[in-house]
């Protein structure tokens, strides 16, 4: 009886952390007019926000991925290499 305890709560515990997590780093940057949206500068884990490969901010898994963006001041982003515009998928 004292083992199966210890089970379910150690599962608990478990999916009490993944939930935790999962709402922890979905949460979408707030838009940001005076900035540029730019394509394909985003390291992994750091864009800010949804695109079709992942539900929102911080889920990126590659450097660079050209779907997926970042904000940078208005003006700059070609200048670092990204795009304006998302790629044609």
């Amino acid at each position: 009886m004292k083992h199966q305890t210890t089970i379910q709560a150690a599962i608990a515990g478990l999916l009490a952390l993944g939930f935790a997590a999962s709402t922890a780093t979905a949460q979408p940057v707030p838009p940001q007019p005076s900035k540029d949206k730019c394509y394909g500068i985003s390291k992994a884990g750091q864009a800010d926000c949804a695109t079709a490969k992942h539900a929102c901010a911080g889920q990126s898994k590659a450097d660079n991925d050209p779907m997926d963006w970042k904000y940078v001041e208005k003006g700059s982003c070609e200048k670092v290499g990204g795009k304006l515009t998302a790629p044609k998928s």
